[in-house]
């Protein structure tokens, strides 16, 4: 065994051993540490600033591309909404002891179905700091241990915020590894990490379509599966034009490298040619990149003609590709074609076409007239997220408290033979 599996073999461990006590913590404890963690992060503000903006130098000198170092900067503003964040956990049921299914039965079984925390969660994730503190929070508060595994573009950061959490446990006299942050970024320890199916219950993978592939290749432990974010914004044909430009404005360039972002919009024939100028031109002058088939560049020059890859690309830019449709019938086939079961919208004041997309479009989330930014756990009231699931099994769309439980079955009698 070398040493970065004897290393990796007692993160585990550690890790483990702790699960065992995290489990088993009343509401009110869990609570209070994390109320504490919010507390320590609001202190330690000054701190988790000095740690980030060596982590922004570096990127900005390995060239790291705007949407990366938008996600890496930790300002003052998004350090308080990090610490709201961890309190609004706080109010939320605990996942943990709810009784799922009860039936006594004829041959004296007393049978329930009750929730229990999943064990030892692994985070794999990249220039988002912020993740280090979401999926802490929600580790805690679900009965977990957590193992972080950040980029370095993100080290110095995340350091700061996993020491927090390992602080405010041990404020409470409890074991400071139900959080550790492998602080060593050699790719290394991420292959040793993956082959700990012994110890290890979940994979929770949060980055790029790269890293997510990769880890689903090299791991026998479930993974929360997530590979693209390449989200819809469908405007129909009975729109309200002027609420289309706001929405769509929003869902493409509010953040345009978060996962939620409108990365491809469909325009419905019949109202194309009054509607698409004035979206080009609204995502012109915020310097956004319009890639279009060939009948949208025929009715706006400034949209660039598409190539084929382009309707499958996640930008995470300020780049769009742009399609005009049939019908709602070819938009949703679209979406079906090209979209990566993520998130989709569509802008239309027609009850009966809504329903109709809301129902056949087989994305983890779709959406009514509102931005695919809302695509997020906080919004949704889930508290923080460890990140959004397009996978079908157990967990899909925003992934927050109830999805990091599983069950057990409590069977109990007086004195039950089998026949």
């Amino acid at each position: 065994m070398n040493e970065i599996e004897k290393k990796v073999l007692k993160i585990c461990s550690d890790s483990k051993r702790a699960s065992f006590d995290i489990a088993n913590l009343d509401a009110e404890t869990k609570n209070q540490v994390l109320l504490e963690a919010a507390k320590l992060i609001k202190k330690h503000a000054p701190k988790i600033i000095k740690a980030n903006q060596k982590d922004v130098k570096i990127a900005k000198e390995n060239k790291l591309d705007n949407a990366k170092i938008d996600r890496l900067v930790l300002d003052e503003n998004r350090i308080i909404a990090l610490a709201n964040s961890v309190k609004e956990v706080t109010k939320l049921a605990d996942p943990v002891g709810k009784i799922l299914y009860e039936t006594k039965r004829d041959n004296g079984l007393h049978i329930k179905r009750t929730t229990i925390p999943l064990g030892v969660l692994l985070a794999i994730f990249e220039s988002r700091p912020n993740v280090t503190s979401d999926i802490s929070a929600l580790s805690l508060k679900s009965g977990n241990s957590v193992i972080l595994r950040c980029g370095s573009d993100s080290i110095n950061s995340s350091k700061v915020l996993a020491d927090i959490y390992r602080e405010a446990l041990e404020n409470f006299s409890l074991d400071k590894n139900a959080v550790i942050l492998v602080s060593n970024t050699e790719r290394e320890y991420v292959s040793e990490l993956l082959k700990m199916e012994n110890y290890i219950d979940v994979v929770v993978p949060r980055g790029g379509k790269s890293l997510i592939k990769a880890v689903m290749d090299h791991t026998k432990i479930p993974v929360f599966r997530h590979l693209d974010g390449n989200c819809h914004t469908y405007i129909h044909e009975k729109a309200d034009f002027e609420k289309a430009r706001k929405i769509l404005l929003n869902a493409k360039l509010r953040r345009v490298g978060i996962c939620g972002a409108t990365e491809s919009l469909l325009v419905d024939h019949k109202i194309a040619k009054r509607i698409l100028p004035l979206i080009a031109a609204d995502l012109s002058n915020m310097g956004c990149e319009m890639r279009g088939d060939e009948e949208s560049t025929k009715i706006d020059a400034r949209i660039k003609l598409a190539i084929e890859k382009d309707f499958y690309t996640e930008y995470l830019d300020k780049i769009i590709s742009i399609k005009v449709v049939k019908d709602i019938d070819e938009a949703i086939k679209h979406i079906s074609i090209y979209g990566s079961s993520h998130t989709e919208s569509i802008i239309t004041e027609e009850q009966k076409s809504a329903d109709k997309f809301l129902s056949r479009v087989n994305s983890a989330i779709v959406m009514h007239n509102a931005s695919t930014q809302f695509a997020d756990g906080g919004e949704f009231g889930l508290g923080a997220e460890v990140g959004i699931a397009t996978g079908k099994m157990h967990a899909r769309g925003p992934v927050g408290l109830e999805q990091l439980v599983t069950y057990k079955y409590i069977v109990e009698a007086e004195c039950a033979l089998r026949k």
